[in-house]
């Protein structure tokens, strides 16, 4: 893996555990009131996609990318609805 795939790799692994960390310090109220999926959903699918990173380590194939991707619109659903 070369530098700026690894640097890559690792900002995309830090945003999975950021996004991780938020959901496990939420309410599963809060979670309703953004009107997004349940938290215990959200807790399946992050742990899911930070262990696909460190499995696959090639942040631009097919899995990482969702995960990625679930991991942001988990930020922007639940850190940008407000609540």
């Amino acid at each position: 893996m070369g530098f700026v795939t690894g640097l890559i790799w690792w900002v995309l692994v830090c945003t999975k555990v950021f996004a991780l960390v938020d959901c496990i310090r939420r309410k599963p109220y809060d979670f309703e009131m953004a009107g997004t999926l349940p938290k215990n959903i959200w807790l399946v699918i992050l742990p899911l996609s930070i262990f696909v990173d460190i499995v696959v380590r090639q942040p631009i194939s097919i899995l990482p990318l969702l995960g990625t991707v679930a991991a942001l619109v988990y930020l922007a659903q639940t850190r940008g609805s407000g609540y």
